[in-house]
């Protein structure tokens, strides 16, 4: 009991070093490469992010934060697609995919919504386990933001609109 705490701690720690890492502005690093299982039943990989300024979010509907915060990602979406812009909404393994169906259907959610039900995203992502998790990745394919908790939604599309005018 008490390694399995201690080792959950390191992990939580790692993560807040690393979120602290992309906050302050660390170098972009290549987007790891994943399978998502998108809730029509298609897939898509990381590469097919490329060309496009993309977000990339970790949630369940289980997650106050993450239901609080759907309209704004809802709203950047609507305001930056036609622009090249896309989000992909990755519901965490232990959202069971019904509520998840339910959730985007009920909310009319506009952009692409994968379920992780082997957690294999996000552990591609870097072991993700706290939720809201969110990744802005640039059009090379690069993580150029990580979020934990909330975005600031301001900051964010600051963000979006520099990035959308790079090649």
């Amino acid at each position: 009991m008490k390694k399995t705490f201690i080792a959950a701690s390191v992990a939580a720690l790692l993560a807040v070093g690393s979120a602290a890492y992309y906050l302050a502005g660390g170098s972009n690093s290549a987007a790891p490469m994943a399978t998502y299982v998108l809730l029509d039943g298609s897939q898509k990989t990381t590469a097919d992010l490329k060309g496009r300024v993309t977000l990339v979010n970790f949630w369940a509907t289980s997650c106050v934060t993450c239901v609080g915060e759907m309209p704004k990602v809802i709203a950047t979406y609507n305001k930056y697609h036609a622009q090249g812009y896309d989000t992909l909404a990755v519901a965490m393994s232990y959202d069971p995919p019904s509520y998840v169906l339910n959730y985007a259907e009920t909310r009319k959610l506009p952009f692409n919504v994968a379920i992780d039900n082997t957690g294999a995203a996000a552990n591609a992502w870097g072991q993700i386990q706290l939720t809201p998790t969110t990744f802005l990745v640039n059009k090379r394919g690069e993580i150029v933001k990580r979020y934990v908790g909330e975005p600031d939604f301001d900051e964010l599309h600051r963000m979006i609109e520099k990035l959308l005018k790079e090649a």
